[in-house]
């Protein structure tokens, strides 16, 4: 059983997420990049780790095409303590999904759906993420 999700917070505490039984390659990561976008009316700085699908040619390729709306920087390698999206995991992981006997890929995907748009709904916790003397770097 497993589920793959994709995750963008900012300042601001807004949090984008996406969930998928797809593994996440260049495709599933442009389609979030896509996603990402949608609507945005100012310039999106995204911070990404050393993922291969985030150093992918066609993920390269489509940040040309979008270069007006979207920028992507990398942080150092082996840095998980920099990356902003280990807070989100990790709340995930510490206050629901972990704490709990999941039986069906089906109720892993319900839980996990249903925390993080909790926390979209919690800025002031994603907020916190960025008080971590780690990540203070992204404020």
């Amino acid at each position: 059983m497993s589920l793959n999700m994709i995750s963008a917070v900012n300042r601001l505490g807004q949090l984008r997420f996406m969930v998928t039984s797809k593994r996440i390659g260049a495709n599933v990561f442009i389609e979030f990049l896509k996603r990402l976008i949608h609507g945005a009316k100012e310039m999106i700085f995204l911070i990404v780790d050393r993922h291969p699908a985030h150093r992918a040619k066609s993920v390269e390729a489509y940040l040309k095409t979008v270069s007006d709306l979207l920028r992507s920087y990398f942080l150092p390698p082996y840095a998980p303590e920099l990356n902003l999206d280990e807070y989100v995991w990790n709340d995930l992981k510490k206050n629901s999904v972990g704490r709990m006997a999941i039986k069906t890929l089906a109720e892993l995907k319900k839980t996990t759906i249903s925390r993080l748009r909790f926390l979209q709904k919690s800025r002031e916790r994603v907020r916190s993420f960025f008080c971590a003397p780690s990540t203070q770097y992204a404020l």
